[in-house]
């Protein structure tokens, strides 16, 4: 009677099978929720809310991309992700000169859409597993989200520093203003530090942030126009 009972073998893999499907569904099903709500919702970062969780505090206030000075829109754009207007979410062209480096990668080819993938739906810290869930996510970013949102996001959850999130807090503790008002130079320095915010110091500038900067703004003037695409209407 007890083997009668016991269930096959077979019967496990189809019930697990089945299982899976189901986490499968509801984890594609949460995606389109998120993907709709934060289409017009205030976004936290998961970085956020795992500082949130563990008591540690965090500086963001909201604001939308009317309130956030176009020069800090065009300097992330310079910086990050020069062809964010042209490409749907990854730029295949950057990902496949780091691929065929014959050095090994020796630079990131995370699009700006990545990145908010990455800070909004995925977890800090490096790894292949997420660096490849990074792409079909930023497909989906750029499918649901107009270029302006996916620049609204981005400018409200990336890191400055620590326990510093957004444009809006990174303003106003390192140059005492709204972000509205970040001049072409502070705008750069804040770009600048991104690839590095824990140790870049916008308002005291190293040499290298310095330095960034000036590359910033050079790279500013170069893309003209082309980084418009990310500006309010």
């Amino acid at each position: 009677m007890t083997d009668a009972r016991r269930p096959s073998r077979r019967g496990i893999i189809a019930r697990a099978l089945r299982w899976l499907v189901l986490a499968v569904v509801i984890l594609i099903a949460g995606l389109i929720l998120g993907l709709l709500a934060y289409r017009v919702l205030p976004v936290p970062s998961t970085l956020m809310l795992g500082r949130w969780l563990t008591l540690q505090p965090v500086e963001r206030q909201w604001v939308p991309l009317t309130q956030i000075s176009p020069a800090l829109v065009r300097a992330v754009i310079a910086s990050e992700d020069q062809r964010f207007c042209s490409h749907a979410g990854v730029d295949w062209i950057e990902l496949n000169a780091v691929l065929d480096d014959e050095d090994g990668p020796s630079r990131g080819a995370s699009t700006l859409t990545m990145q908010t993938a990455k800070n909004v739906f995925l977890w800090p810290g490096r790894s292949y597993l997420r660096k490849g869930l990074e792409i079909p996510l930023a497909l989906a970013i750029d499918f649901a989200w107009p270029k302006p949102r996916i620049i609204e996001v981005y400018l409200n959850v990336a890191e400055w520093g620590d326990g510093i999130f957004g444009a809006e807090a990174a303003a106003q503790y390192y140059f005492k203003k709204p972000a509205a008002r970040l001049s072409g130079a502070e705008a750069a320095r804040l770009a600048g530090a991104l690839p590095n915010p824990i140790l870049r110091n916008p308002a005291r500038p190293s040499r290298a942030l310095q330095a960034a900067a000036g590359r910033v703004q050079r790279r500013v003037a170069q893309l003209g126009p082309l980084g418009d695409c990310a500006l309010p209407d």
